[in-house]
């Protein structure tokens, strides 16, 4: 028997990276995962790489209703959610002389209002006593130049789980944040060019020289934390912030 065998997650922003690598974990613990993400085809290649217990639904979070088609799939099929990993988020560097109101509305659009309602839509099929994870990230109270909008971003989903926490827990769901340090993903990459261009080598090299385990961590091991956070091996851990960053913010 699997850690969530039986159990029905939520996976947003799923094709990818600690998305991807979660919801494989998932089914591998005996979960029915649904997953979403913007890009069909790469959301189609994430479910099938995941196999038996996969299921796709293309659609971006700041987008309130493919967030009702995504539910409403959900529903149709019979099943409630006792999972929720609310991941899907974007990171873009913008120093605070080169914020756009475009850069600002993308940034909250997926990271703040696509969070508030992935949880706030899945409350009517949320199950008693279900565990809600949110993605935050380490990187919030370091002052990183030019991911201002970024972490504040993040730093509400903080906010939010202990606030959520308190609210809901007369029906005994848990609300915890999982914060990731510097990780190996797609995502990672990006992020950097748009920081430093050509120089994102060099700024990924002086992110690991912060690291004390001396590395940048992997998708799978920031999946295994919100495992734990899934399973009822955390049942008495609620509104924390489980830091997965090799160290960095904690020396």
């Amino acid at each position: 028997m699997g850690q969530l065998e039986g159990k029905t997650a939520v996976v947003t922003g799923g094709s990818t990276g600690i998305g991807l690598a979660t919801a494989r974990r998932f089914a591998e613990e005996g979960a029915t995962v649904y997953l979403t993400g913007r890009r069909k085809d790469v959301l189609d290649d994430a479910v099938t790489s995941i196999g038996r217990g996969a299921v796709g639904v293309p659609g971006d979070v700041s987008q309130p209703g493919d967030l009702d088609r995504l539910y409403e799939t959900i529903a149709g099929d019979g099943r409630g959610v006792d999972v929720l990993f609310a991941n899907a988020g974007v990171g873009e560097a913008a120093a605070l002389a080169q914020v756009t109101e475009a850069h600002l509305d993308h940034l909250l659009g997926v990271n703040v209002k696509g969070t508030v309602f992935t949880v706030q839509k899945a409350l009517p099929l949320l199950s008693d006593h279900a565990s809600v994870i949110l993605s935050a990230s380490c990187w919030t109270g370091e002052g990183i130049e030019g991911f201002g909008v970024y972490s504040a971003s993040k730093a509400a989903l903080r906010s939010f789980a202990r606030t959520w926490a308190n609210e809901l827990k007369g029906r005994g769901i848990r609300v915890n944040a999982v914060s990731a340090g510097t990780t190996d993903t797609p995502g990672l990459d990006g992020a950097l060019r748009g920081a430093a261009g050509e120089q994102a080598s060099q700024v990924k090299d002086a992110l690991v020289s912060r690291i004390p385990s001396g590395r940048i961590g992997t998708a799978d091991e920031v999946a295994n934390a919100v495992l734990f956070l899934a399973s009822s091996q955390s049942s008495f851990v609620n509104a924390v912030e489980l830091f997965v960053d090799g160290g960095t913010t904690q020396i």
